[in-house]
């Protein structure tokens, strides 16, 4: 019997019974892991969903109340959901970058949105796990090196590969093709190229690109499942879907980027179409989270499973969205392409059965780049130096946190150089190079509606002293002064 993980993508439940594989052996707590560990024994495997410019407050479980999103609210009723995570950015590449590397944007490599390929000494979590012997699989949005670049993921720590190399590209979401990585075995051929669909040339929509997401991720886990044929050998699933973000290009032809097959449930809704369609995305996206639980569950899986969410950053106002209309925000400042809260402040769920308390809710802050030693830690892998990131798994596992971040740093490049700084409660933000720093308090002021720089200068001088060595220069992204003023979005008003 053959058995090709992609050859049958979109048909979930063909492939019954995985090919033999041999896992390395491999543990950090001193003790080697056996070939048929017990249930104890057994490093968990790890998923991690992430959702394209799904705002703070786009969610049931983050105050949302015209979405559905009830398999989301269930998972945050099953971990621990955490109210002040960050992303990594506040646009697509650079976020994804801190996420993979486990840098921010002053010292990683990709620090903004061009055509810049990740390093081979630029270290990602995904290899991490397959030197600790994990199956690795990417399905979704990459945007970290296009082809013919050392930033593939085949060539970045991903066993399997299925979806957008760059961001651009995954805009569409009737593609005519997309990028496939599957390695040769024993028993199955191997594929490296593009994947056509013929379905959707010449303008056709045939098959939404979502949907076939969602597939070939329930197809990875019933394929690579830990079991006695494999020596129980752990996965890890990055699963970057593009829901909500819009089809930009679409949109300006039409006045309408919410590509979705059906805006149901919300048809009766007497909402803008490109609402009705924003909310059916998150809700369509939402469902398919949850078969991915209902598999997990199926399979026996669950409880030795981490499965984290998150969003790459805030939402946007394109595709002819307004995010005023559902507060997308929720009650942050900002959206997409702001270093306000709004922009980088995310959702971000953890659950992990047999080790995270249900119902669970975290305050303290933390960010994409430690997502990295995390999944280290969890999979028992050393941790490269020098990172940004630190683990956050004393948090998840009900323990002290011991070494807590002093300083979040970003920067952003697209409206000349803005930067912005976390420093305990207190928020920093420069709209371009040599301007004052505007200085809010996040635990009275959320919203970021009062600068207080000038009553505080002792703050704002920590801050600048910070700044000094809070960055590395870029060739790509250098300090540079801003041509045109930055626009600051306005206060959150009641």
């Amino acid at each position: 019997m053959k058995i090709r993980f992609w050859g049958n993508w979109r048909c979930v439940n063909r492939v019954l019974i995985p090919g033999l594989a041999v896992a390395a052996a491999f543990s950090s707590y001193g003790a080697a892991v056996s070939s048929s560990p017990n249930a104890n024994q057994r490093r968990p495997s790890i998923i991690f969903i992430l959702a394209d410019d799904l705002g703070y407050g786009d969610l049931g479980c983050y105050g949302q109340t015209k979405i559905q999103t009830p398999n989301l609210d269930r998972l945050a009723a099953e971990g621990m959901r955490f109210t002040q995570f960050y992303a990594g950015s506040t646009v697509c590449a650079p976020s994804r970058g801190a996420l993979m590397t486990g840098l921010h944007t002053g010292h990683a490599r990709v620090r903004g949105n061009a055509a810049v390929a990740l390093r081979p000494q630029d270290l990602t979590v995904a290899e991490i796990l397959q030197r600790a012997g994990y199956r690795t699989g990417l399905i979704g949005k990459w945007g970290l090196g296009n082809e013919h670049t050392t930033g593939v993921p085949q060539k970045k720590g991903f066993d399997e590969f299925l979806g957008f190399l760059d961001q651009v590209h995954a805009h569409n979401y009737y593609p005519d093709y997309l990028w496939r990585y599957d390695p040769p075995g024993p028993a199955k051929p191997g594929y490296d190229g593009r994947r056509d669909f013929l379905e959707n040339q010449g303008g056709r929509r045939g098959l939404y690109v979502h949907d076939q997401f969602t597939t070939a991720a329930l197809n990875f886990i019933q394929i690579n499942q830990p079991d006695r044929f494999n020596h129980y050998r752990p996965f890890f699933l990055y699963l970057a879907y593009t829901i909500p973000h819009a089809n930009n290009e679409e949109g300006r032809r039409t006045g309408n980027g919410m590509q979705v097959p059906s805006d149901a449930p919300y048809t009766d809704q007497s909402w803008p179409p490109p609402e009705k369609n924003k909310a059916a995305m998150i809700t369509r996206m939402d469902a398919d989270i949850g078969r991915i639980l209902d598999k997990l569950q199926e399979l026996k899986l669950a409880d030795n499973t981490v499965v984290f969410f998150a969003s790459d950053n805030g939402p946007h106002r394109e595709g002819g969205v307004d995010p005023q209309f559902f507060q997308s925000s929720g009650p942050l400042r900002g959206l997409k392409r702001d270093l306000y809260e709004g922009g980088i402040r995310v959702p971000f769920i953890v659950r992990w059965p047999a080790r995270i308390k249900p119902g669970a809710r975290n305050d303290q802050p933390w960010a994409f780049w430690d997502f990295l030693p995390t999944a280290a830690a969890i999979a028992q892998a050393p941790v490269p130096e020098p990172i940004d990131g630190r683990s956050l798994l004393p948090t998840l596992l009900g323990q002290p946190q011991t070494n807590p971040h002093e300083f979040f740093y970003w920067e952003f490049h697209e409206r000349g150089f803005q930067q912005a700084v976390r420093y305990g409660d207190w928020k920093a933000v420069r709209l371009r190079a040599g301007a004052p720093l505007e200085l809010y308090h996040l635990k009275t002021d959320p919203g970021e509606k009062e600068n207080v720089a000038d009553r505080n200068p002792q703050v704002v001088a920590r801050i600048e002293d910070y700044l000094k060595t809070a960055r590395t220069e870029s060739e790509h992204w250098p300090l540079k002064d801003a041509d045109a003023p930055a626009r600051a979005p306005e206060p959150k008003t009641k």
